[in-house]
């Protein structure tokens, strides 16, 4: 595999990769990264959606744009404003010190600050077409003499009928640019804008695997990122036995979570890519003698452990695609033994993990986390047994001369409870446990339905909530946000309601309804 220091890249963009715990290039990354940085041709790349595209392309972008040119060097477009602010913000965190100045342009963001902002002089544009084109015929916007041409996620923006917008844009664009598509299929129309709008491209692909997950119990909790620290204390204390891999995204959240672990006294220890071959060693070796009980790892530093037994894995940090999931998964339920694969996601991580569940073809299920009372319950087992094993170690007899004499003034219950409360306080005491809440906020907690009918259709708010009402019984308060356009339409519904109606279309024959939808995280994509 090769590294990031193998791209030729400049020591302040490498600096700026350690610090965000970068360790090793994913697939799209080794692919794409030396091309731009090397060639001069456009690129079609097809890889899935979190497999690390937006570093492909961002790293390069960093390095080859040169500061202060207070003109639209690249643009990036995607098909949504969620993704718009993401790309925009990983982009950010890229360039370091380097200054490039990144903005998301997006429906619903003012237009009077999207004018500021531009006026100012803006390097990179990240946004979605609907917003694009309103600058762009306004002549707010000006793309005669970009650089780049970012196309991110192709095959949404198809989906979700944007390639015409998609063509139009790319027709303000001067011909001197270079052109990166990337998507996760390759659709006829896809493949069309390639070969009628871009020169020589050469086409990268992420081949993918056959995804089997082992037979482990696989559960997801949704918790805040704020709460996900708590959540782990809760499912580590309400094991009898727990020795588990806990995986984080990056060395630097391993370190982090390894050493909260440690102050709060549990068995831990830190894996990942900065430490040496002997410490890395050395700390597996405690951990296949169960010296430590609890090993906080990354991806990379992870790979080749062959450790027996584990109870637990753990992913801390959602992982960033469906291979990397097995792998983790793979590691617990070996040898006919049960283990548990337990997943924290934050509101917004879940339409990722319903992807990751789909390509593994494995239940994810979603389960509640361990109440306040079932760790007490817990831990007043331990104890019991701590004590009941410490009576059949038969005490000196100094201590049977203290108990006589503490038992002749006092009741015996009395002093137990008495020595019980004085031991074990914090560990039994509900006050001492932080609540911590299920994670469901707003918007974060539902689902942007993309439907293909609109006003052209006689297709009414009125029609579409009838139809999902009837045929799912699904209460129209549920029903949210109805936005009917041209062409097409969105509705918003909880998470467990989009499933829901998502797997009746599913199990229609195509033609057999008068729509399809389709699930996107977003309010109104085309604003």
């Amino acid at each position: 595999m090769k590294s990031f220091e193998s791209f030729g890249l400049s020591e302040r963009t490498l600096d700026v990769l350690t610090k965000k715990g970068y360790e090793m290039p994913t697939k799209i990354q080794e692919l794409v990264i030396p091309v731009v940085m090397e060639g001069d041709d456009d690129i079609v790349a097809q890889a899935q959606t979190g497999t690390g595209k937006t570093a492909a392309f961002g790293i390069p972008l960093i390095e080859l744009l040169p500061e202060k040119s207070k003109t639209v060097q690249a643009l990036v477009l995607t098909p949504t404003r969620e993704l718009a602010i993401q790309v925009a913000e990983e982009i950010n965190s890229l360039k370091g010190w380097k200054e490039l100045s990144i903005i998301p342009v997006y429906g619903g963001q003012s237009m009077s600050l999207q004018l500021r902002s531009l006026r100012k002089g803006v390097d990179v544009v990240v946004g979605t077409p609907g917003r694009i084109l309103d600058h762009l015929r306004s002549g707010t916007l000006k793309l005669d003499s970009i650089s780049y041409l970012v196309l991110d996620e192709a095959d949404e923006m198809l989906d979700m009928g944007f390639i015409d917008d998609v063509r139009e844009i790319i027709g303000y664009s001067g011909p001197n640019k270079r052109t990166m598509l990337f998507s996760a299929t390759m659709p006829h129309e896809v493949i069309q804008i390639a070969k009628k709008h871009m020169r020589t491209y050469e086409t990268l692909k992420v081949e993918q695997e056959q995804l089997t997950v082992s037979q482990t119990d696989q559960i997801y909790f949704e918790v805040s990122a704020s709460d996900k620290f708590e959540a782990l204390c809760r499912i580590i204390d309400v094991e009898e036995d727990f020795y588990g891999l806990i995986f984080c995204r990056t060395k630097v959240d391993a370190d982090k979570v390894a050493g909260k672990l440690m102050k709060r006294g549990y068995d831990a220890d830190a894996l990942h890519g900065d430490m040496s071959q002997n410490q890395r060693e050395r700390t597996l070796n405690k951990f296949k003698k169960r010296q430590v009980n609890i090993l906080v790892a990354t991806d990379v530093a992870a790979r080749g452990i062959d450790v027996q037994n584990l109870t637990h894995v753990i992913n801390y940090a959602l992982p960033q695609d469906s291979k990397s999931y097995v792998h983790r998964v793979g590691r617990t339920g070996r040898a006919g033994k049960e283990g548990n694969a337990i997943t924290f996601i934050t509101p917004e991580e879940y339409r990722k993990l319903k992807f990751i569940s789909r390509e593994t073809k494995t239940d994810i299920r979603k389960a509640k986390l361990p109440q306040v009372k079932d760790v007490i319950e817990t831990r007043k087992k331990r104890v019991k047994a701590e004590i009941e094993n410490l009576i059949n170690s038969r005490p000196g007899p100094e201590y049977y001369e203290l108990s006589k004499e503490l038992a002749a003034n006092k009741d015996p219950l009395e002093i137990i409870a008495s020595l019980l409360q004085h031991t074990f306080r914090e560990e039994l005491d509900e006050k001492n446990y932080t609540e911590i809440g299920d994670g469901v906020v707003d918007l974060k907690g539902k689902t942007r339905l993309f439907v293909t009918k609109g006003k052209q259709d006689r297709l009414t708010p009125k029609k579409l909530v009838d139809f999902i009402r009837n045929k799912c019984s699904i209460n129209s308060d549920k029903i949210n946000d109805i936005r009917i356009h041209d062409k097409f339409s969105f509705v918003t519904l909880p998470f467990h309601e989009a499933e829901q109606l998502l797997s009746f279309f599913k199990e229609r024959k195509k033609g057999s309804e008068p729509f399809i939808m389709k699930a996107k995280e977003t309010r109104d994509n085309h604003a």
